[in-house]
C-alpha cells in the first residue's frame, strides 16, 4: 500500500496540481505541501477562487498582494529559503484570501524553479459533496494533474444545502432529486459526468480522483464501491481511485487501477 499522497497521487518531479469538489481539498493541499517540503521539495500553495487562512502549521510563510510583480519579487526571492510558501491576493471575508489568477500561476510555473504549485480551483463551503458552478473549476491550462476530492461521509446524506454546495446542480448531474439521499452512483457520476468535478480538464493534464473520510463507518467498503463504480463508466482519463483519510494516520486506505 502506498503511505505517503505524493506516492499514492503518482506525482512526478514537477506538477502543477489542481485541485477541485469538496470534503476535503484544503486539508489535502497542506498536507501535501507539508510532505514535499519535508523531502525537501520548493512548493506554493494558493487558489484561483478563495480558501480559508492557513494556520501556521498549514503554512508558515504567507504572502499576500494585490500587485502581481511583488509577488513574484517574493517567489524569486523567498521559495529557495523558505520551501514552502502561500500566496494570495489579499484577505476576503468570514477569514478567507482572495486567490491569485490562472495566468499569473502558470507565469510563476513557467517562470521560477518551483518543483510543485499546488491550487485549490474551487469551494465547496465546507460540504462534502459540491457540483461545479458556470465558471468552475478554475483550473490554469498548464495543469499537469487534476485531483478532484469527495467526502465519503456525503454518502446517505440529502441533497440540501446543509449538506450539499450547489444542491440543484448535484441533482441535475446524477438525476437525484433534492432533498433524496445520495447515493454511490450519484458520487460516481459527479466524477466522471462532463459537467462534473473535471469539467475544464486540460487535455494534456492526469485524472485522479480522491475519496476522503475513509476513516468513518463503512468507509472502506463506500469507498471501493464507489471506485468500481467510477471504472465501470470507461472514463478512460482517470488514471487511479484513492481512498484515504486525511486527517488520520496513515493519510492513504487503498489506491485502485482501472
Amino acid at each position: 500500500m502506498k503511505n505517503s499522497l505524493s506516492e499514492a497521487l503518482g506525482l512526478k518531479a514537477r506538477e502543477m496540481i489542481s485541485l477541485t469538489g469538496a470534503g476535503g481539498k484544503t486539508t489535502l493541499m497542506f498536507r501535501l505541501a507539508r510532505e514535499l517540503s519535508i523531502e525537501g521539495k520548493k512548493v506554493i500553495t494558493t487558489t484561483t477562487t478563495k480558501i480559508l487562512k492557513p494556520s501556521d502549521q498549514e503554512s508558515p510563510h504567507l504572502f499576500m498582494s494585490e500587485n502581481e510583480g511583488k509577488i513574484m519579487e517574493f517567489v524569486d526571492r523567498c521559495l529557495e529559503q523558505y520551501r514552502h510558501i502561500t500566496l494570495a491576493e489579499a484577505e476576503a471575508e468570514r477569514g478567507k484570501l482572495k486567490g491569485i489568477s490562472p495566468e499569473l500561476a502558470g507565469n510563476l510555473w513557467r517562470l521560477y524553479d518551483i518543483d510543485v504549485l499546488i491550487i485549490e480551483a474551487d469551494g465547496a463551503a465546507g460540504r462534502p459533496i459540491k457540483a461545479p458552478r458556470e465558471r468552475e473549476p478554475v483550473i490554469p491550462s498548464n495543469t499537469t494533474l487534476v485531483v478532484a476530492v469527495l467526502g465519503l461521509d456525503g454518502v446517505g446524506k440529502e441533497l440540501d444545502h446543509q449538506n450539499v454546495f450547489q444542491p440543484s446542480l448535484v441533482s441535475k448531474l446524477t438525476g437525484i432529486p433534492e432533498n433524496e439521499k445520495m447515493t454511490e452512483e450519484g458520487m460516481a457520476l459527479l466524477m466522471t459526468h462532463a459537467e462534473g468535478l473535471f469539467k475544464g480538464a486540460p487535455n494534456s493534464s492526469r485524472l485522479v480522483t480522491f475519496l476522503n473520510k475513509a476513516d468513518i463507518s463503512d468507509g472502506l467498503n463506500k469507498g471501493r464501491r464507489i471506485a468500481h463504480l467510477i471504472f465501470e463508466k470507461s472514463h478512460s482519463r482517470i488514471e487511479r481511485v484513492i481512498s484515504g483519510q486525511l486527517k488520520s494516520e496513515p493519510p492513504i486506505a487503498e489506491v485502485f487501477f482501472p
